[in-house]
């Protein structure tokens, strides 16, 4: 089979070992690029970091011009903290251990201006307790539930009472909130706009009453890559926009989303390691190294073969039905593109960087784990 692979051919796979994550530099410089082109300027962006994981990533970020991060977990958060970010957003309700682990994250980074995310009374008093105790005053969002019913408070009376909570709690200061619409996922940026606008008229009227009440709103933190641009196009000066997967985007993001425009730029290295039967391949990219989560039809995509058809996936394997069968052999390599990019990376430990069709580098997957040393 031709070995061309496109825009992702580079010279060297085969002294590659598979299944791993192969990262086209210029691809990613050039969604980088449109993300700040989108945002309009690069200090309204606060992207998300659980996507890549990666130190090298926020390093190419911070150079770009980007200042504020968004973290999922605590890992994230050292990892960013390492990077001399000073300003990091961690968007996950902190409760049982986590919370003592963030007042020593606060402790070992100073110089790093925490925010945390609370949806809950009882949260925002064991956060107080535990930040008071250190000695420390970090800023606090309220996460909005605006329909994604996953977490967050619905607004109304009972959310402005827990921001002024925040306000009251030693150790906390309000610092704004967080709008996060992962169920808006209209086909058409258009659709997907008008959705936001309908949303942020109640969270601007939410907004007007904290303030009214005498408790600051600094800034509010909104959407995720697919409103990513909608968000954009609002003349809100608080706003800050929280894109994460189209750094490296995928297979799905393209499928559902066409208008971001993003390509994919973190893809899989794939050998053939058997032919069962006529008309049937194998190769070793099973779930422990691609993502499971979508449906089992659409879990990567290889550009090469545009009618192939998953029949199989388990542990270690891949195997799939495709009219070009007769023009493979084992240990041909194959490239694909996942459909889910997030938890993809999070199964590597590091990450082969491609540039001009050379291996240049790889980049450690830092975040991966939970803990890094706290």
């Amino acid at each position: 089979m031709n070995s061309d692979h496109g825009i992702y051919s580079f010279v060297g796979s085969e002294h590659l070992l598979t299944p791993s994550i192969v990262i086209v530099h210029e691809l990613v410089q050039q969604n980088l690029e449109l993300m700040v082109r989108i945002a309009g300027r690069a200090d309204r962006l606060r992207p998300h970091c659980k996507t890549h994981k990666m130190s090298a990533m926020v390093r190419w970020q911070q150079q770009m011009g980007i200042q504020h991060f968004k973290a999922a977990t605590v890992a994230e958060v050292e990892m960013l903290a390492r990077e001399h970010v000073t300003d990091v957003f961690l968007a996950y309700p902190l409760v049982g251990p986590n919370i003592a682990r963030v007042a020593r994250l606060q402790q070992k980074y100073p110089d790093t201006q925490l925010l945390l995310n609370v949806d809950r009374s009882a949260g925002i008093t064991s956060l107080g307790a535990a930040m008071s105790a250190a000695g420390h005053k970090v800023g606090v969002v309220l996460d909005l539930d605006v329909g994604m019913h996953r977490t967050g408070a619905a607004i109304g009376d009972a959310a402005l009472r827990l921001y002024q909570q925040i306000d009251k709690t030693p150790g906390l200061t309000p610092a704004g909130l967080h709008v996060y619409d992962g169920h808006r996922r209209q086909a058409t940026l258009t659709e997907r706009l008008a959705a936001v606008r309908e949303d942020f008229v109640k969270v601007l009227e939410f907004r007007d009453r904290c303030v009214a009440s005498g408790c600051p709103v600094p800034r509010l933190i909104c959407g995720g890559t697919p409103t990513f641009p909608a968000f954009a196009q609002l003349d809100e000066p608080t706003i800050e926009l929280s894109p994460g997967t189209c750094v490296f985007a995928d297979a799905g993001y393209g499928h559902h989303f066409p208008d971001l425009g993003f390509t994919p730029a973190a893809v899989m290295l794939t050998r053939v390691v058997s032919i069962p039967e006529d008309g049937t391949v194998t190769c070793d990219l099973g779930y422990k190294s691609v993502a499971s989560d979508p449906p089992m039809e659409t879990r990567v995509v290889f550009p090469q073969l545009p009618d192939m058809r998953i029949l199989l996936h388990s542990e270690e394997h891949l195997t799939f039905q495709t009219a070009e069968w007769q023009h493979l052999k084992p240990g041909d390599v194959l490239i694909g593109i996942p459909w889910h990019i997030c938890p993809t990376i999070a199964m590597h430990r590091d990450a082969v960087v491609v540039r001009a069709g050379r291996v240049v580098d790889r980049w450690e997957v830092t975040a991966r784990d939970r803990v890094l040393s706290i």
